[in-house]
């Protein structure tokens, strides 16, 4: 939403915000990282591929799952990462707030998106985490009782980015 404005999902700020968590980007700038064709490779071994919006659905049709055998409505993560040595998938949403609004209520849906992810992924025997990346307006404390719900279901939470090692990805050596 646009601060004192009108707006949704596509307004300038949040499209803002989300560049500036990429996860693609972000592992690009990491010190032998290099992501190509959402591919990921960490000292030239692919360690995890990544996916925005419909690329989840590209990756499934090539694990052979048609997702309307599974779930009855298609959804569009921000971004999702499968990390190979973690056979794990994590969808990870960016919300933006600077003002009340729709976001709030958003928060409160990652148990059911977690479990449609767990269904359309559970053929190829892919865990799934559901992850959040939150600017810091949800810091507040109004957002207490929302936080703790969303670990309470099993999903996850950071501000402003999410550290390598929660996604089981190598650390960078230091210089």
């Amino acid at each position: 939403m646009i601060k004192d404005g009108i707006g949704g999902d596509k307004t300038k700020t949040g499209l803002i915000y989300e560049g500036n968590v990429d996860l693609e980007t972000f592992l690009n700038n990491q010190k032998n990282y290099k992501v190509t064709n959402g591919i990921v490779y960490y000292k030239e071994e692919e360690v995890a591929r990544v996916f925005k919006k419909n690329g989840l659905y590209t990756y499934l049709t090539e694990l052979g799952i048609n997702w309307k055998d599974y779930i009855s409505k298609k959804l569009l993560p921000d971004s999702c990462i499968y990390v190979i040595i973690k056979n794990t998938l994590f969808i990870i949403e960016c919300k933006y707030q600077q003002v009340a609004g729709s976001v709030d209520e958003k928060l409160q849906t990652c148990d059911f998106k977690r479990k449609q992810y767990q269904k359309l992924l559970s053929k190829a025997n892919i865990d799934v985490e559901y992850v959040y990346i939150l600017n810091d307006w949800f810091r507040d404390i109004r957002y207490k009782d929302v936080l703790d719900y969303i670990h309470s279901v099993n999903c996850q939470y950071y501000f402003n980015f999410i550290p390598l090692y929660k996604l089981g990805l190598p650390i960078p050596e230091n210089d």
